[in-house]
């Protein structure tokens, strides 16, 4: 029997025995025991099903001590107020180096808000440097995705720089969220929400987190019951949150959660109405509940009026009552909205990861983002803007390479090491494709720890196209140009297909190839054989294709990979030519650039690098290292390089530099940074060593390195610590 019902079969006995006003008060009581349980039921669903949430803050954790820098929540309202997060270590390590592209607003139509909760979040993806799962979780499907949320049940949920970085880099919002449960949410309302002024002082607290971490705004939640009387201060709260957010980060958002109704009850709705309506008024948008009938979509839709695209509908993917079930029929929900002309939340696609669903992540991960892309379409496009790269990197992987020279060779993760993530088509029956394409972690990567693998069979004169992503790069006066790596066994060739439109000269199709292609001279508009080249220090089998086109006028709209085999020489007997043959080969990156000239770094003498919080330790005859290293320009400029290569340089009394200036010594990877310092924690010194020298290898955003013997470092002695 539900628990209301039993309830309500108490009163019914009680009645006769109780005077009015203690039926009232027991009325009263056990409505508030119902809430909580309903609260609680709630949140142990939304929690994760049998997996227990962790702490994710070490024990004896002190954020003012120099240590491997983590991301970590806000849990109480003193520690939001006194800006104690500001002067933690931590802080600089968690600030997103990525900005938003320009023109990055929300687009008028419906659109996808994904928000992240799997097991309590703060897992792989707090360690800010990266870390030692090459399985970890990992989004990659965010052309898909409009606005991204780290939630959490924590006080402040701040997203790891991770993910806003490459949300960023593909045009995503990510916002934190802020939240109240249970009767710690409620004593924590008394006092957020006990004065109009204490109500606008916390709101400015958030508003400066995610201005300085460099996040988008907020998703707010108070899933509490409140006191009419407190509903005055709470719209005071989410209006001045949203307006300084406005004022502080134009384009930055603030969504409320469908929870507390303007009567102060805890009542999820599951549709814009009178009772939630005023706080959709005060903000940038509203996350519905996720119990929502066929026709709430809808009539929210029409409540909102022209806002309706700033009504999310709730989705959990976990099932749990939402509509259409979620899981593997997550796409019933998902057509109804589109349909009825409002948006999405999606909460919770880790699910496939978490209920580890079959046969592996990879390719569930991808079926089920098939669904969201069949159901709504492409929301995000790229290329849009130069200079762009890819090298197909998910942001975890088993070995990492820097311009096809392999630097790593164990596991790691890392989100924020993703580049643009290419737009790959889903196969329900691989089996039908002779050739099978997939990001591959295990085959050597020209550039970090991924790559595009195309493997199969195909015949002597056939071809496959696959694509690759799907732009909006006007095409303006100057050349453009076109640079990928390929590595390819036999007679297997890889080139890339580039599809242009222009409203006032129609559609044009390149083909970038190498030889052997007189198969497509009726296919394409034009096919340009690019220049090839090879560098000193690249690993065997790769080359360099690189190309120059002008098509001002024109949108790039599509990339395609090409996969085709070359034609034989007259001279050679077609005979003993295989036909299908095997097919092998790998798309190492991408880049699209104005200028075929090498990128300009700052020497290594515009730079000052220091070595601050220096910890040695180790026992009998060996030592560890840890230190803080920090880098600026000279001029006092910000720096516009959007990461740096750690290496580490153990210098012995022979070390000596060669003829030339070039480096004597062996340089070992240490690991990347996105802003402008890196902790190295228990580096193990070797007997013998003299001194230390720490490398940062500068990387630009269309994907070059500076050359190690012009980047700047900082050396320490060893001998007599």
């Amino acid at each position: 029997m539900p628990l209301k019902s039993v309830l309500l079969l108490v009163l019914r006995f009680l009645h006769p025995f109780v005077t009015r006003k203690t039926l009232k008060a027991l009325r009263n009581c056990l409505n508030s025991i119902l809430r909580n349980v309903k609260t609680l039921l709630k949140k142990m669903s939304v929690d994760q099903s049998e997996d227990q949430k962790f702490d994710p803050i070490p024990p004896h954790f002190d954020p003012s001590k120099p240590s491997i820098p983590i991301s970590y929540p806000i849990k109480t309202l003193e520690d939001l107020d006194s800006g104690s997060y500001f002067t933690s270590f931590h802080y600089p390590f968690n600030k997103s180096s990525v900005p938003l592209p320009p023109n990055s607003g929300l687009a008028q139509r419906p659109r996808i808000l994904v928000c992240h909760d799997m097991q309590g979040n703060y897992l792989d993806d707090k360690w800010v440097q990266g870390g030692d799962n090459s399985g970890a979780y990992a989004i990659w499907h965010w052309y898909l995705i409009d606005v991204f949320v780290y939630f959490s049940h924590y006080l402040v949920t701040l997203p790891p720089p991770c993910w806003t970085n490459t949300a960023h880099r593909h045009g995503v919002k990510v916002l934190g969220t802020f939240i109240t449960e249970l009767d710690e949410g409620k004593a924590i309302c008394r006092k957020l929400l006990s004065t109009k002024e204490s109500a606008q002082k916390y709101a400015e607290r958030l508003a400066e987190l995610a201005v300085a971490l460099g996040f988008d705004g907020w998703l707010l939640n108070i899933e509490v019951e409140l006191e009419v009387g407190q509903i005055p201060n709470l719209k005071e709260f989410i209006s001045h949150l949203t307006q300084t957010m406005h004022s502080s980060l134009p384009g930055s958002l603030v969504i409320w959660y469908d929870s507390v109704t303007v009567d102060g009850d805890l009542s999820w709705q599951n549709q814009l109405n009178e009772k939630n309506k005023p706080f959709f008024d005060i903000c940038d948008g509203i996350f519905m509940n996720y119990t929502w009938k066929e026709d709430y979509p809808k009539l929210s839709g029409t409540v909102a009026g022209d806002r309706k695209f700033d009504v999310y509908m709730g989705i959990d993917v976990f099932g749990r009552g939402t509509y259409g079930g979620g899981q593997w029929t997550t796409n019933a929900a998902l057509d109804v909205i589109k349909k009825d002309d409002v948006s999405a939340a999606i909460f919770a696609p880790g699910w496939v990861y978490e209920k580890k669903q079959a046969p592996d992540f990879q390719t569930a991960q991808n079926r089920w983002w098939d669904l969201v892309e069949k159901s709504w379409g492409i929301v995000q496009h790229y290329p849009k803007d130069l200079p762009f790269y890819s090298n197909f990197d998910q942001g975890c992987g088993y070995h990492v390479s820097i311009e096809g020279a392999q630097v790593l060779s164990s596991q790691w993760n890392n989100i924020s090491s993703q580049t643009f993530q290419p737009f790959l088509e889903y196969a329900d029956d691989p089996t039908s494709n002779t050739i099978e394409v997939h990001v591959d972690f295990k085959e050597a990567s020209f550039s970090g720890g991924g790559n595009l693998t195309f493997k199969g069979t195909l015949g002597a004169k056939a071809s496959i196209s696959t694509r690759l992503f799907v732009g909006d790069l006007l095409m303006g006066d100057l050349p453009v140009h076109f640079t990928y790596s390929v590595k390819s066994e036999g007679n297997s060739q890889l080139g890339l297909c580039l599809e242009f439109s222009s409203e006032m000269k129609g559609k044009k199709k390149l083909l970038l190839a190498s030889g052997g292609t007189n198969q497509f001279s009726s296919k394409f508009s034009e096919v340009i054989v690019p220049h090839q080249l090879r560098k000193p220090d690249m690993a065997s089998g790769w080359v360099i294709q690189e190309s120059s086109i002008a098509m001002n006028g024109y949108t790039l709209t599509e990339i395609h990979a090409v996969c085709y085999r070359k034609q034989p020489e007259r001279s050679e007997s077609r005979s003993n030519t295989q036909d299908p043959a095997e097919y092998f080969a790998v798309l190492g990156h991408i880049r699209i650039s104005t200028s075929n000239q090498n990128t300009e770094f700052p020497p290594s003498t515009s730079w000052i690098v220091e070595g601050q919080d220096v910890e040695w330790g180790g026992s009998q005859g060996s030592k560890t290292l840890s230190l803080r290293i920090s880098w600026k320009l000279k001029d006092g400029k910000n720096s516009p390089f959007p990461r740096y290569n750690i290496y580490v340089e153990k210098l012995t009394k022979q070390s000596v530099r060669t003829l030339g200036g070039k480096l004597g010594g062996v340089q070992e990877y240490v690991g990347v940074a996105q802003v402008e310092a890196f902790y190295v924690s228990d580096l193990v010194i070797p007997s013998g060593t003299s001194g230390l020298k720490f490398i940062i290898q500068v990387c630009s955003a269309d994907g070059a390195s500076q050359k190690l013997d012009e980047a700047p470092f900082f050396q320490l002695n060893v001998e007599g610590q």
